[in-house]
């Protein structure tokens, strides 16, 4: 599909998309609509209010090829994700309808200072909507006529958003690959399975990617991540990213560290999970994805940032070599760990993952996600990840990446009260307190062991987000959360 950019409808798409904000001047807009599309004006503002994510289809008269005419309502309070949403929603409603030609007219919104980050979410939106989760089906798929290689989405605005719609495209073509790794069953995806995507994207983007697996492991000290992954039949790698501009100078830019939690699925181990949605365990590799995406974007749209990424990939299965309950294990680090809960094993190769990227690279700001605790989706449902930092500045970056891309974050506390949940008589510390309240925290603390008081050290808590229910799927599935967040952060610096 290519995306053309125009000031005028000339020549008219079949489709037009005009998004309609609900303000003291809508009835308006709609009524110079209608006289324009010769249609009645009475019956349109009869049957449209412009409530968020509302459709209305007109059909234009005296308008060569333009075929149909789709109002979109973004409601009252108008931002970026409220557009992003809005505009996913129509392309997912109507995505077998819309015509090899469609356009999307901002025309009547340029007064509006916001117009630039609008139409790169609403790109983004329209990409997205494309998006299905049925991969592995052998039914032929219906056709999605403006989603083809010989289609075009035009974009008619007088503002130059040629870099804004640029951006939201690879977005959004890396977000859908990622729904794809993410959604992938156990079967379909392996520890080295992320390796092999990270090697990929590295090549054909410009990034470096190191892979350590087998004795390596061993020869690193990545002990914790090998205590894990001892149950399973499929071998862990540890993966190790970094880009850096071509034409960057030595010493200008921001260095940043990114870790993400790469279980490839998670049996609980011995601490076995109950049956009944184990199934979905497959996305305990969210916080890797996040990762990757980060990686991926930096270099293809050549943030100007020193950017390491490093992921403990592995799988938490059950065996008669797995680790078990009481065991005391090693770290990267040299601190030892027993072992209470096999099920909380996150933590674990998080605890190595942060180590080597503190003593190896030194990075100024270091920021995890993962999947680590039910706890946090008790504390802030389905709709924020637990943000966890002692820096004020870093929290306050990245919750204003959070509003700007309504990838939410919330703040929770790291006060050192929780410490002795990580307390052992038999070892220097235990990676699970036995308490049933608090469980964010307590593993929040148990990383910040691991990062040696770093001073700009973030972790997020992404379990109650980064897989989930929406309107895009009939099933709980991949959100591709904390891309767009760490997208927008880094492009802040």
């Amino acid at each position: 599909m290519k995306i053309k950019i125009s000031k005028s409808f000339t020549p008219y798409p079949e489709a037009l998309i005009v998004p309609i904000v609900q303000n003291e001047g809508f009835e308006n807009a709609l009524t110079k609509m209608a006289e324009w599309a010769g249609v009645a004006p009475e019956l349109m503002l009869a049957d449209f209010k412009a409530d968020w994510k509302e459709i209305a289809t007109l059909y234009p008269t005296g308008k060569t090829d333009l075929k149909r005419i789709y109002l979109l309502g973004l409601g009252k309070d108008v931002t970026a994700p409220k557009v992003l949403t809005a505009f996913r929603s129509l392309s997912y409603r109507l995505k077998s309808k819309l015509p090899p030609r469609t356009g999307v007219s901002f025309l009547r919104m340029e007064q509006t200072d916001q117009v630039v980050p609008w139409i790169e979410a609403a790109v983004n939106g329209l990409l997205l909507g494309q998006y299905d989760t049925g991969q592995y089906k052998t039914e032929e798929k219906k056709p999605q006529p403006l989603f083809t290689d010989g289609a075009e989405l035009g974009i008619y605005t007088t503002v130059d958003v040629a870099a804004a719609v640029e951006k939201a495209r690879a977005v959004a073509e890396t977000q859908l690959r990622l729904l794809d790794l993410v959604n992938a069953p156990a079967n379909k995806k392996m520890p080295r399975t992320l390796a092999e995507w990270a090697l990929e994207s590295g090549d054909r983007y410009g990034y470096s990617v190191e892979v350590f697996d087998g004795d390596q492991l061993k020869e690193l000290g990545l002990h914790a991540l090998l205590a894990v992954s001892q149950g399973s039949e499929s071998p862990p790698a540890f993966l190790v990213m970094e880009y850096t501009p071509a034409d960057a100078t030595a010493g200008t830019l921001h260095k940043v560290g990114l870790v993400g939690k790469g279980v490839t699925f998670d049996t609980g181990g011995i601490s076995i999970k109950e049956s009944a949605h184990m199934h979905m365990m497959k996305s305990d590799m969210a916080g890797a994805a996040a990762v990757l995406g980060a990686m991926e974007l930096a270099a293809r749209l050549r943030l100007p940032v020193h950017l390491i990424g490093v992921i403990p990939a592995t799988e938490n299965s059950v065996d008669a070599k797995s680790t078990k309950p009481g065991d005391v294990i090693g770290s990267y680090l040299g601190k030892t760990i027993e072992v209470i809960d096999t099920d909380a094993e996150g933590r674990l190769i998080l605890a190595d993952a942060l180590a080597y990227l503190n003593r190896n690279y030194q990075p100024e700001v270091i920021i995890d996600l993962a999947t680590l605790t039910g706890s946090v989706i008790g504390t802030l449902g389905y709709h924020a990840a637990g943000l966890f930092t002692h820096n004020d500045e870093l929290a306050a970056e990245l919750t204003r990446a959070a509003d700007q891309t309504g990838e939410r974050v919330w703040r929770l506390p790291l006060w050192d009260v929780y410490e002795e949940d990580l307390h052992s008589d038999v070892a220097d510390l235990k990676n699970y307190g036995g308490k049933p309240v608090a469980g964010a925290i307590s593993g929040a603390k148990f990383l910040e062991v691991f990062t040696e008081n770093h001073p700009r050290w973030a972790h997020l808590d992404v379990a109650g987000v980064a897989f989930t229910d929406s309107e895009f799927s009939k099933m709980r599935s991949a959100t591709a959360y904390g891309v767009r967040l760490l997208v927008e952060y880094l492009s802040r610096l």
